[in-house]
């Protein structure tokens, strides 16, 4: 049903988007993604100002060696490795203790800026970075001639 949502809205507004076709995939495979995504770690996504951003994860019990961050073209993967710890004595096991990867899709426009460990949590800042050629701009008036060549 996902698909058909995005098909048909594709379909009704394509005539009038010129260049969106990669952000409408990128979509699609987000929602298809979804149902398959565990809920661990627990996250938060913050917005700081208006083009930072702040990620969060509740990562207790792993340390910086334990993490794994990697930004691969839009994805941003957070892998966590946390060492098996022997289970001895143990009665209730309440804190998770396995492993994870969690991916977010960022837009084109964003950059990882860093990361810090703090009291159990993961913190990743994203900033929304604007290139000056697309910021807005006046379009000058000129000959066709000059315009075509």
């Amino acid at each position: 049903m996902l698909n058909t949502t995005f098909d048909s809205l594709w379909r009704d507004i394509s005539p009038f988007a010129v260049g969106f076709d990669r952000t409408f995939d990128t979509l699609e495979l987000l929602a298809s993604s979804r149902a398959k995504e565990a809920n661990y770690p627990p996250y938060n996504i913050r917005k700081v100002s208006e083009d930072q951003y702040t990620i969060e994860l509740a990562i207790a019990g792993f340390e910086e060696k334990d993490i794994d961050i990697e930004l691969a073209e839009e994805t941003l993967t957070i892998i966590g490795n946390r060492p098996k710890e022997s289970s001895d004595g143990l009665l209730h096991q309440g804190l998770a203790a396995r492993d994870f990867i969690k991916k977010f899709v960022l837009s084109d426009d964003m950059v990882v800026k860093g990361a810090a460990l703090s009291n159990g949590m993961l913190y990743v800042g994203v900033e929304r970075i604007i290139p000056d050629e697309k910021k807005p701009r006046k379009i000058e008036l000129t000959s066709k001639s000059k315009l075509l060549g």
